[in-house]
């Protein structure tokens, strides 16, 4: 019987140099695991692999050499584990994210409910070529959002509470982009300046800034053979609904426009910016 190595592959079994070996992709959200399931998979890597386990770029785990007669031993023991293999191939990738303000003082927005979510709507989609999300969770920008075919960036939406001010300057010593400003009376903030960073937010002592969290998005980022940054094309956005509403017609605009094995970006290259800008701003306006 001939080995179907699409389907394998499809299934997240890649395989390997050496013959009838395959290196299993586990399904991982957001970079994050229990402790229960890392003592399963490190019992399925003694089992059926080498002993060892490679740590992925998108945050998933992979186990080599596991043989070809052992995938299906493979799948059962990930889903005993409460694991399941990831996908390869054409379609919506692992969803990454940081830890996000549930963890890092830094953060905006709680990254890994929302790779969870955005997991839950699209993981394994099918398209014309694979298509990455990635989230993180401020400017920092560790996970590197405009490396992903969607990016989104955590940010704040700030307003200045002048009751709370004693004009102490912290802000305005905290604020990388030159966006604010004081007067003997005011703290005056550029909005074309601000990138919504919400430094201010965290540097005051006085709680004279509120930040309301939104998020930055970004469309069309390639890092492989071909490198391009991901291109923020609409304001921030500070519900979900929008943002998902925005995310179905990235993909339907993927779907209609796209040719056989294109990428995104490419696809937007050809199309038109101004015909995709045209689509995601209609959703964002909820049209």
């Amino acid at each position: 019987m001939e080995t179907d190595y699409k389907s394998l592959k499809e299934g997240g079994f890649m395989r390997q140099v050496q013959k009838n070996n395959f290196s299993a992709r586990i399904k991982v959200v957001g970079g994050r695991l229990t402790a229960e399931q890392l003592v399963a998979i490190s019992a399925i890597a003694r089992k059926y692999g080498a002993g060892h386990v490679h740590l992925t770029s998108r945050q998933s785990v992979e186990i080599p050499f596991v043989k070809l007669k052992d995938v299906p031993a493979v799948r059962a023991d990930l889903e005993a584990g409460g694991l399941k293999s990831s996908v390869c191939g054409p379609r919506v990738r692992t969803v990454t994210a940081c830890q996000g303000s549930e963890i890092c003082p830094s953060g905006c927005i709680d990254t890994y409910p929302l790779a969870l979510a955005i997991s839950e709507r699209y993981f394994g989609r099918q398209l014309v070529h694979k298509f990455k999300f990635g989230v993180t969770g401020c400017m920092n920008n560790c996970l590197k959002a405009e490396e992903n075919d969607m990016g989104i960036k955590g940010g704040y939406i700030v307003e200045w509470l002048p009751e709370q001010c004693n004009l102490c300057g912290v802000c305005i010593k905290a604020c990388r982009e030159g966006a604010l400003a004081q007067t003997d009376s005011e703290v005056l903030i550029d909005q074309e300046k601000c990138n919504n960073c919400g430094r201010c937010v965290k540097a005051c002592p006085f709680d004279a800034w509120h930040g309301e969290a939104g998020y930055i998005l970004s469309f069309g980022g390639i890092f492989g053979n071909r490198i391009a940054v991901g291109q923020q094309l609409l304001p921030i956005i500070s519900d979900e609904q929008t943002l998902f509403r925005v995310a179905d017609a990235v993909l339907a605009f993927f779907d209609e426009h796209a040719e056989a094995c294109e990428r995104f970006r490419s696809a937007i290259d050809r199309v038109g910016w101004d015909v995709f800008q045209a689509a995601v701003e209609g959703a964002y306006h909820g049209r």
